[in-house]
């Protein structure tokens, strides 16, 4: 019996999530509103459904990589019919409370939903080291394990609650892109001072290596409440980001980015915490400013 998956959406991820199919045999469905995007993966033999509702019928097992989960409706519209026993797999990026909204939509419609969220990179997609989160109905996860191993080799079911998934992926989002904006500063700073990004690479790649470490031991330390001055101080930290923001203005670089984190430490101290570890900011940012 033949493996078969449908796939909803072909923008960078979506094309490599069914060229990933492909390579391993499957008979893969494709459709995108922009046709053209289809014709890479029709060469290599992939069905192009001329409609949304064609590729839900193609196939039980749909998996939908879109922008957010309002292009979903709009993708959907009109072929609410088909969603009827499928699984839908949604791997596009969104909030839990949408997710959970659209796992009720698809419930009502007969279908499926299984809320996914991919720790992968469109060139790494099909890799037995990458990751992805699910959460909805174990049964569906069960049945489809290993074609979701397809995506990425390593699968982390969170649970039945379908915005379980989504929240994973946006906690892991709001540590990578203020990482990676963190990077980007310091490639601007040392441009200014004629370092290239290649030097300076090993340096930053040597520095988050080394936020494992820190991570490690912050983590026991919050969980049971401790933000001792012991090791750190939020005051330590705050002088620390003063010399960073001058550093930047002093170079004519931008530094929106480093006052935004110089103003949490002021924040903390002000909070009468300069004395305390600057894992105290942690019960701060729990509450708006």
């Amino acid at each position: 019996m033949s493996q078969s998956v449908t796939v909803l959406g072909l923008g960078p991820m979506g094309q490599a999530m069914a060229g990933a199919f492909l390579d391993r045999g499957y008979e893969v469905t494709v459709w995108n509103r922009t046709p053209s995007r289809a014709a890479a993966l029709a060469e290599r033999g992939a069905r192009v459904a001329a409609t949304a509702e064609e590729a839900l019928r193609a196939n039980d097992l749909v998996v939908l990589s879109l922008i957010d989960y309002d292009a979903m409706y709009t993708a959907l519209q009109g072929a609410e019919a088909a969603v009827a026993g499928r699984v839908l797999v949604n791997l596009s990026s969104d909030v839990p409370e949408k997710a959970r909204a659209a796992a009720r939509w698809v419930t009502e419609l007969g279908g499926t939903h299984l809320t996914g969220g991919v720790l992968s990179p469109p060139p790494t997609i099909g890799s037995p080291d990458m990751s992805t989160f699910y959460s909805g109905p174990r049964e569906a996860y069960d049945t489809h394990r290993a074609a979701l191993e397809v995506i990425t080799g390593k699968t982390d079911y969170r649970g039945e609650d379908p915005g379980l998934a989504a929240l994973m992926y946006q906690l892991n989002m709001v540590v990578f892109w203020p990482a990676m904006l963190a990077y980007w500063q310091a490639v601007a700073l040392a441009g200014a001072h004629g370092i290239s990004a290649s030097e300076m690479a090993p340096y930053v790649a040597g520095n988050y290596e080394g936020m494992r470490q820190f991570i490690d031991f912050y983590a026991p330390r919050i969980d049971a409440g401790n933000h001792a001055g012991d090791v750190d101080r939020i005051s330590m930290g705050m002088a620390s980001m003063e010399h960073v923001v001058h550093t930047n203005a002093d170079a004519g670089v931008d530094t929106a980015f480093p006052q935004v984190v110089l103003d949490a430490f002021r924040r903390g101290a002000d909070a009468g915490h300069g004395a305390d570890s600057f894992s105290k900011l942690v019960d701060l940012m729990k509450e708006p400013a």
